[in-house]
């Protein structure tokens, strides 16, 4: 079935900036608390 209507297709916004964004925003605290667990091991197993 074709449409004729006339309607331009939906104007597709570049997402990468908040795809950027969102990855910081979980990724920089889950590798904060990576590198705090593994101090942490380190001095529970070393003394």
């Amino acid at each position: 079935m074709h449409d004729d209507s006339g309607q331009s297709p939906p104007e597709v916004r570049d997402r990468r900036p908040l795809i950027v964004l969102t990855w910081l925003w979980v990724g920089a605290p889950l590798a904060y608390g990576l590198y705090e667990l593994v101090r942490k091991a380190s001095q529970l197993f070393t003394g």
